[in-house]
């Protein structure tokens, strides 16, 4: 018989985006050594995930084990943009260290870093030899942002040769169907459902379930889910770009969920798009003045 996964509602709140009750609920008796590393990985993630990189990076030490260290390294990479090149040698040199190089966690980080910097390939090279559930689901992230989806759809199948239930899986599979669109958005839409009758509602599932009522049409029902969601995280990025999409559809202002999304997330890709459009626009206009 196999033994309990002590760490089963640990992991499930994180990937599903509830992150406070990841680290509420993280006082687990009895792990062997192992599970309490990944415990500790995922609640200093959770940590980050809420933007409180500071305590990452002053609670974890330089004895820390290998998964801790590359926690730490996520960080600093997200903490501070005048940290990014020395974060990534560090990470280079760890990567190449044949007795740390190979540890999932390390990769998975590094896949993370690598993804952020749209450097797709270099963030493959780490993610692609899979070994763990997370490092699956990334893959298919990376395959979705570069137009991949056959290589996507190739990922998703191993997940649920592994287990066609897990949380991964299925959100693994919301998201390609999401990048396929057509008849396949309601599908997704029924995977965010079901999370949503299953688990606490968080951030990640209310936008999930927005974007497929935006591909279908529903902007009003879009809008209902979006606001709920920036009720439980006024920061959110993608909350916050969502709305922007949303609001643009419904013929709603925009301009305070815009200036939101500029101020806490100056990096976000629909700021740098805008901003873009913005520079065309006034090289444009001055060429015709």
């Amino acid at each position: 018989m196999a033994a309990p996964d002590h760490l089963f509602n640990l992991r499930n709140n994180f990937y599903l985006g509830a992150y406070q009750a990841a680290i509420n609920n993280s006082d687990l008796p009895n792990l062997s050594p192992d599970d309490a590393i990944e415990r500790d990985s995922i609640v200093f993630r959770s940590y980050i995930a809420l933007g409180s990189y500071q305590l990452a990076i002053s609670e974890i030490d330089s004895s820390a084990p290998t998964p801790l260290q590359a926690v730490k390294l996520l960080a600093l990479y997200l903490s501070d943009p005048s940290n990014k090149e020395s974060t990534i040698a560090s990470l280079q040199e760890w990567l190449s260290d044949p007795a740390i190089g190979n540890n999932p966690t390390l990769r998975l980080i590094a896949g993370i870093i690598f993804m952020h910097e749209q450097d797709y390939n270099e963030a493959l090279k780490h993610t692609n030899a899979g070994g763990t559930m997370e490092l699956h689901a990334l893959n298919v992230q990376i395959f979705l942002k570069m137009h991949r989806s056959d290589y996507a759809e190739r990922q998703l199948r191993v997940m649920q040769q592994i287990d066609e239930d897990h949380t991964l899986t299925q959100l693994a599979n919301a998201w390609l169907n999401l990048a396929v669109g057509g008849s396949k958005i309601q599908e997704a839409y029924l995977i965010f459902q079901d999370f949503s009758e299953k688990y606490p509602m968080t951030s990640l599932i209310l936008n999930g379930r927005a974007v497929c009522c935006m591909h279908m049409g529903n902007f009003d029902e879009a809008e209902t889910l979006l606001l709920e969601a920036l009720n439980k995280d006024a920061k959110d990025p993608e909350t916050l770009a969502n709305l922007v999409v949303c609001n643009l559809h419904l013929g709603k202002p925009t301009s305070r969920f815009l200036s939101q999304l500029k101020l806490s997330h100056p990096d976000h890709m629909l700021v740098k798009r805008i901003s873009t459009a913005e520079e065309n626009f006034d090289r444009a206009v001055q060429s015709v003045a």
